[in-house]
């Protein structure tokens, strides 16, 4: 991480230093329970909660500065804005990085799949050198910066996940990480609330291609028009993958096993080597080409990257996690966020892991979809129906439209059930669920559905039977 003195960070981010000078900064941190001693607080105002309010806090836990836009009884800089000098600081610190010429900078954006990807690259790239990859979802004009200033000197490899919630934030996010090789996994529906068309959330992940120079590398999905479409604002080498014949990357003669994990001959140019996925879901076919794409741009053996991709796990919790309670029910906690694309894969899987017992769904509100939000979540209620998953238990008064759609497809009953909260659903789970069963938890994250999946996970600790992905 980075070291320096809180002078040089002073002038590296334009502040003014009510301070000594000569002290040592090491790092920064945006949340006064994270302090460690030796790093920098920044002072953030958001909605709910001012960073300020916390600072002497933070630096009776051992910080040695606070970042503040106002004068403090504590060591500080204070700066017009501190996420904007966090982000300046960042960049400073990605240029002192790159000083020793073997830095390559790996970004990742996408409607769904980043975090994923970028846990799987990590386990990758590992195998190569000195690999430093975001932490859970910092993906934000905060998360990126913080994530840049972690990495230590001898850091080969920095892989980053990039988020958008409007037009200018990933261009932006690109400005602080100076990308060697940039990733887009997918373009969905994700923020079509915000954006209101597939188009323009395409345009916004483009963002991630302008500063690619020819010498460096754009990573994409084969096949997909939206993406192909904004290409033209890269003069970057384009490498493709996906399941199609005119893809540079590609997985030939997929299939999957009993608990929904992929195999697949990985092939690249005239090579080709076979991977057997420890994740479950076949989406992740798609995230492990991305992943594979990126490590033989930086030179990985494809016989070692399908060797690697094959043990590889994804850390970030709450995605496709997969345990066995004791009481014999299978519980997928893929409850971290949902749009209509992750939705649809996450039943499929679900339908996949049907074993001798029940399928049960438990779904929450998809949010930001905007004027599609009705359709989609009426698709995905029938979806479950032409899957024959078992129980659908739909949470939350958004998710009336998903129980209707489920109950007039087809010839269902009471397969479909709407609750209004958290509480409920888990209610019919402790009281229905037998041994044999399969139960996926999802929704979006502001949804806070991770509940249900956390209280059946409680009774279960210290007694996991199953893999977990």
């Amino acid at each position: 991480m980075t070291v320096i003195s809180i002078g040089e960070l002073s002038d590296i981010i334009g502040g003014e230093l009510h301070g000594d000078p000569r002290e040592i900064v090491s790092g920064a941190v945006v949340d006064s329970r994270l302090v460690t001693p030796g790093v920098a607080f920044v002072a953030i105002a958001g909605e709910q909660v001012d960073g300020h309010d916390f600072a002497e806090v933070a630096l009776g836990a051992g910080a040695v500065v606070a970042i503040t836009t106002r004068i403090l009884p504590i060591p500080c800089i204070v700066v017009p804005d501190p996420i904007e000098a966090l982000g300046q600081w960042a960049r400073w610190w990605r240029n002192k990085l790159a000083e020793s010429g073997q830095l390559s900078v790996i970004a990742i954006t996408g409607s769904s799949g980043k975090t994923s990807t970028k846990d799987l690259l990590a386990t990758v790239l590992r195998s190569a050198g000195t690999t430093v990859a975001a932490q859970g979802s910092l993906n934000t004009e905060v998360g990126v910066p913080l994530s840049v200033l972690a990495a230590p000197i001898a850091t080969r490899f920095l892989v980053l996940e990039m988020g958008m919630r409007g037009v200018g934030h990933i261009r932006y996010l690109c400005s602080v990480a100076s990308p060697d090789i940039a990733v887009i996994t997918n373009v969905g529906s994700a923020h079509l609330g915000v954006l209101g068309s597939r188009g323009a959330i395409a345009q916004a992940k483009a963002e991630i291609l302008e500063g690619l120079s020819d010498s460096q590398c754009a990573i994409v999905p084969a096949g997909e028009p939206l993406i192909s479409a904004e290409l033209y604002r890269t003069s970057a080498r384009v490498v493709t993958f996906g399941e199609g014949a005119d893809a540079d990357v590609r997985a030939e003669n997929v299939g999957l096993d009993d608990q929904a994990r992929a195999h697949f001959e990985l092939v690249n140019g005239q090579e080709k080597a076979h991977v057997s996925l420890a994740v479950h879901g076949e989406h992740f076919v798609s995230n492990a080409l991305a992943v594979a794409a990126v490590a033989r741009e930086v030179g990985i053996p494809l016989a070692s990257v399908a060797e690697l991709l094959s043990v590889a796990r994804i850390e970030s919790k709450w995605r496709m996690e997969v345990t066995t309670t004791p009481s014999g029910i299978t519980l997928i906690n893929d409850a971290y966020n949902a749009n209509p694309e992750s939705m649809r894969a996450a039943l499929k899987s679900l339908a996949s892991m049907r074993g001798e017992g029940r399928t049960w769904a438990v779904l929450g509100e998809m949010l930001e979809l905007g004027a599609d939000s009705v359709e989609e979540h009426d698709a995905i209620g029938r979806l479950a129906v032409r899957l024959d998953i078992s129980q659908l238990i739909c949470v939350g008064a958004g998710t009336r439209v998903m129980h209707l759609g489920a109950s007039n497809e087809g010839s269902w009953g009471e397969e479909s059930r709407w609750v209004p909260d958290a509480e409920s659903a888990l209610a019919i789970l402790r009281s229905e669920t037998r041994r044999g069963d399969v139960v996926l938890v999802k929704a979006s994250r502001g949804i806070g559905l991770e509940t249900v999946a956390a209280a059946l996970s409680h009774e279960a600790a210290g007694a996991h039977g199953g893999d977990t992905a």
